[in-house]
């Protein structure tokens, strides 16, 4: 158990793999109360028996981002099933690296509505939630790419990662001291986000890129410093990265 952590209704989208899987069990194991968001609900079960095995609480949601309605019903059900809600970690992501001139239109757009939508939608779903408790925690996944272009090839993903930083800190300001927004921008992690591009050659560099990569697990410990800081503290941004990363 962890003090500030314990007992506190965490909602994690993309919670089938990677960051959102690692999140998930770390911060369960640190007694919060889990909701797992995600497409493959077999998955999600999977790590959900996992959790409770160990003695955790956790709940399995299929929620795709990029529909408005199915984020609603995720927070709307979390809150209900749970009692409230605590924190929502807007983590699913895609990351489809090529260069602008393969105008792979198809693949800008997914990016746009898993990691701009995606986030928004979350966002204005908790946001009368929070409001109403004058509580709550956002914790937004952006990337190291978001603050710095990732060329050649990332620069619709970090245009989209761009603007989750943006979306977060107009958000922090709006929220006075109603509740708390993080913005977490991570390097190189070990996940299946180096996988998302179409074209090959892109593929097999950031594949490459990634041979350094640190553990998902990185991002669930900063996920869970900010979770557990006392309610009149607010960590805004946090940028973590392996030690050889240059960019």
């Amino acid at each position: 158990m962890s003090e500030g952590i314990a007992g506190k209704v965490i909602a994690i989208t993309g919670a089938s793999s990677g960051l959102g899987e690692a999140s998930a069990r770390y911060l369960a194991a640190r007694g919060a109360r889990v909701a797992l968001a995600a497409r493959r609900r077999d998955r999600l079960d999977a790590i959900v028996a996992d959790i409770e095995k160990l003695g955790g609480t956790a709940r399995a949601y299929t929620v795709d981002v990029t529909d408005r309605n199915s984020v609603d019903s995720f927070v709307q059900s979390v809150t209900k099933e749970f009692g409230c809600l605590d924190v929502l970690v807007n983590n699913a992501g895609l990351m489809a690296i090529a260069p602008l001139a393969q105008r792979r239109v198809e693949e800008w757009d997914r990016m746009i509505d898993i990691n701009i939508k995606g986030v928004l939608y979350g966002i204005a779903a908790a946001l009368p939630i929070f409001t109403q408790q004058k509580s709550g925690h956002f914790i937004n996944i952006s990337s190291v790419a978001g603050i710095k272009v990732f060329a050649p090839g990332g620069s619709v993903y970090s245009g989209t990662k761009y603007a989750v930083r943006a979306i977060s800190e107009g958000l922090r300001q709006e929220a006075g001291d109603l509740f708390r927004v993080t913005c977490i921008e991570p390097g190189a992690v070990k996940s299946e986000l180096s996988q998302g591009s179409g074209d090959e050659e892109s593929r097999k560099r950031v594949e490459s890129f990634y041979e350094t990569a640190i553990p998902a697990e990185s991002v669930a410990r900063a996920i869970a410093y900010a979770v557990e800081q006392p309610d009149e503290v607010d960590i805004n941004e946090i940028v973590l990265r392996p030690k050889t990363q240059e960019f």
